[in-house]
């Protein structure tokens, strides 16, 4: 049977393999990134962000649950963001980490509203948001979902 919901724990394991997978890209985004300035460092600072949360994440064990869960992704990424594009990305995660952190199990509606809270959140931490970076991926991510 095919489960039509996300509970704590998977959660954590797709939070930890979304790391691993960033952490494995992330010479490919440093050469990817060329807007709005080629830096160079932006899966640089994106893969130290994440694996911070992930540490978090990986200390919660096998007993987490969604406000747990929620606090170490979103503490984690804050405390270990990098760069511009890692703020960023800790304030997608602080956002949808709000989306989520009052329910047992996320379905497809939650699922959605967390989305466009992450993008809520990130366009308001950005003091002049550009179109054409990780925020217009993450809006069009959150369309998508809905």
């Amino acid at each position: 049977m095919v489960s039509t919901t996300i509970d704590a724990k998977m959660l954590a394991k797709m939070f930890l393999a979304g790391a691993k997978n960033l952490e494995s890209k992330k010479e490919w985004i440093n050469e990817l990134n060329v807007f709005p300035v080629p830096d160079g460092d932006t899966g640089t600072n994106m893969t130290m962000t994440i694996m911070s949360a992930a540490k978090e994440v990986i200390t919660l064990g096998e007993k987490v649950d969604i406000p747990s869960l929620c606090k170490a992704i979103s503490g984690g990424s804050l405390r270990g963001a990098r760069g511009n594009s890692g703020v960023i990305l800790s304030q997608l995660f602080r956002g949808f980490t709000k989306g989520i952190r009052d329910v047992g199990k996320i379905d497809v509606p939650t699922l959605a509203d967390a989305f466009e809270k992450a993008v809520e959140t990130a366009y308001k931490a950005v003091m002049k948001p550009k179109e054409g970076t990780i925020l217009t991926v993450a809006k069009g991510g959150a369309e998508k979902a809905r």
